[in-house]
């Protein structure tokens, strides 16, 4: 294959400005000093005393932080907004418990520098959830904030037992993924840690393995073997925090060899004849993803509102009829929606314009394992040219 060749997938027509917006991201976190301490003790709080009527049986465990003196106003009023967490319910608590974990975006085009300043793993199949040890208990909660598991762990403060101090100061924030077959955690970032063993925990750890996204990593990640049932790949920016909610500085990207669920599927796990997609509604009739700034992809009518019973923030679930989406300049100028009904009440936001956009592509015109190869490929020196192309693809 001749090296012009392998340039020519991914360029491919704009349909979003996610390199603008990983850029701005970069920029706005240089910028942002956060006192990230505060804010991973207010969520270690916040995780252990979430509770939702019918949802824990167990009663809930209150964490006691340890005062510390001469608090700035900004320490107060993190301490105030955990309070106020703690005391929502239904969907407000699921809104804003979701908005606690770090949201990849999916990869609806090939990041500049793919192979100076990313990272790339695989995706373990499962259940995405923070796991927390805090004051001599160890919990996970999934992203809506519904208790998944209370167990004793050798963690931080992760339980009640000689040598495991449990101190407010001594706590665990992981970012895991549930695996039910084999009952382990995969850990696939670490929020706080305080420097203690993960071994003789009750429940099972396992730690990612990460590369550096060249063709060698990208190759390893895609297709070598790992202990889990792969559920894609996931690309982090090296120059990127942990940051709470969607962010374009962490990116998901599936295909048929690496995933089960490429394309969604409906409740009975059939891949439904049309996509579908879910979108939240203002006051005004707008259906709207849950980006910040979010995008408009159409408008219910007042009437059809009152008749139906709709109100705003309701989460409405859409079929994307035969007119598609239309894009001009590379953003949204149609699409052709046809209402199915209420989401299912357990979602706690819409859908996000990138989960959409890969979804459509992932029917009509795919970013492929081509395409993220060739992005490597034009970079290298002409003498990388195509090493390692036909083992991956056909790996």
């Amino acid at each position: 294959m001749a090296p012009h060749e392998l340039r020519r997938p991914f360029k491919r027509p704009a349909i979003s400005d996610q390199q603008k917006r990983r850029d701005l991201s970069l920029l706005r976190q240089a910028q942002n000093r956060q006192d990230a301490q505060r804010q991973a003790r207010c969520l270690a709080s916040t995780v252990l005393s979430f509770s939702e009527p019918n949802s824990d049986p167990e009663p809930s465990v209150e964490l006691e932080l340890v005062p510390e003196p001469d608090p700035e106003p900004e320490e107060q009023a993190g301490d105030l907004d955990v309070r106020y967490a703690a005391k929502l319910r239904g969907a407000e608590a699921r809104r804003w418990f979701a908005t606690q974990l770090m949201l990849p975006e999916w990869m609806i085009d090939v990041p500049d520098r793919l192979n100076h300043d990313w990272y790339v793993f695989a995706r373990p199949a499962g259940k995405r959830c923070f796991v927390v040890s805090s004051n001599g208990t160890t919990v996970s909660r999934l992203r809506n904030g519904s208790l998944l598991h209370r167990f004793p762990s050798a963690l931080p403060s992760g339980a009640r037992t000689k040598g495991n101090p449990c101190s407010a100061q001594s706590y665990c924030i992981l970012d895991c993924i549930f695996n039910e077959l084999d009952q382990t955690y995969y850990v696939i970032d670490m929020v706080c840690w305080a420097g203690y063993s993960l071994y003789e925990c009750t429940a099972e750890f396992g730690l990612v393995p990460v590369y550096n996204c060249d063709q060698a990593g990208l190759h390893i990640a895609y297709s070598g073997p790992v202990p889990f049932v792969k559920d894609g790949l996931l690309f982090y920016n090296k120059n990127a925090h942990y940051q709470t909610g969607n962010t374009p500085l962490a990116l998901v990207w599936k295909d048929e060899n690496c995933s089960q669920y490429v394309i969604d599927t409906d409740s009975k796990g059939q891949v439904p004849h049309q996509q579908q997609v879910v979108l939240e509604l203002r006051d005004d009739g707008k259906l709207i993803t849950s980006d910040d700034p979010h995008v408009v992809f159409g408008c219910l009518d007042t009437d059809f509102m009152q008749k139906s019973g709709l109100q705003s923030k309701y989460l409405l679930r859409f079929a994307v009829s035969d007119g598609g989406l239309t894009f001009v300049d590379g953003k949204l100028e149609r699409a052709d929606l046809q209402y199915l009904g209420k989401a299912n009440r357990a979602r706690a936001f819409a859908d996000s314009y990138s989960k959409v956009m890969f979804q459509y592509m992932a029917r009509h015109s795919p970013l492929r394992i081509e395409d993220l190869l060739a992005s490597i490929s034009s970079s290298n020196d002409q003498d990388n040219g195509t090493c390692g192309m036909e083992e991956m693809v056909d790996g």
